[in-house]
């Protein structure tokens, strides 16, 4: 009966991992759907542009913007130097961390990643971002 018991247990650790294995990469691809309509918007923009930077998108993210709120000068104001870590909003509120690899949902979903960089953006930059900031934004999550 241990070996059937142990045997059972290796199956369902098995199936678990496929399964954690197949909602990621169904995560990536959403993620990756996400990246080509802003890499068309962006293209259209700027004919010259190679692709999205994962640099442009930590300098981004770290760079102190004006235009926004005075108390969101960057979105490490609200989201910390390390994007692996929570951050916390304004109002005490816990934010999970950015980072692809610690929520791997991030960027998978398109209206909820529209409404946060309208929000985000207008806050921090006092303007909505670009097709380019946003994937290089991402990008640099991705590779987090």
């Amino acid at each position: 009966m241990h070996s059937r018991h142990a045997a059972s247990l290796a199956a369902v650790l098995v199936l678990a991992a496929a399964a954690a294995l197949s909602a990621a990469a169904f995560a990536a691809g959403e993620r990756d759907t996400i990246l080509a309509g802003l890499l068309a918007q962006a293209k259209a923009a700027d004919p010259a542009l190679a692709g999205f930077s994962a640099e442009r998108g930590a300098a981004f993210y770290r760079a102190k913007h004006a235009g926004g709120g005075e108390d969101t000068p960057s979105c490490t104001s609200c989201h910390g130097d390390n994007p692996k870590a929570p951050g916390q909003t304004r109002a005490g509120k816990a934010i999970e961390p950015l980072a692809v690899s610690v929520t791997p949902a991030r960027f998978t979903e398109p209206a909820k990643v529209e409404k946060w960089f309208l929000r985000n953006c207008k806050g921090v930059l006092g303007r909505e971002c670009t097709a380019q900031e946003k994937g290089d934004f991402i990008a640099f999550l991705a590779a987090q």
